[in-house]
């Protein structure tokens, strides 16, 4: 079983799809995203391509790829 690690896409639609591009190209089993999500957090900037809805939807299809842990910025969501 092939794992993909990785964290804190915060929100934004450009890194998720970045990550669906290593997804693929790692031909990951499984994906273990480690927290802030959706979220940016009140103390950062907005990412690149800020869209949590965008995300939501990218990561759908994934749900059975995905084990998902809770971020300090998540907990505002």
């Amino acid at each position: 079983m092939k794992l993909l690690i990785a964290s804190d896409i915060h929100g934004s639609a450009h890194y998720c799809r970045m990550l669906l591009a290593a997804i693929e190209n790692e031909k990951a089993d499984r994906v273990l995203l480690l927290g802030d999500i959706l979220y940016h957090g009140p103390r950062n900037d907005l990412p690149r391509e800020y869209a949590p809805k965008e995300v939501i939807a990218l990561l759908n299809p994934l749900k059975n790829k995905l084990l998902c842990v809770r971020g300090n910025c998540d907990t505002e969501v």
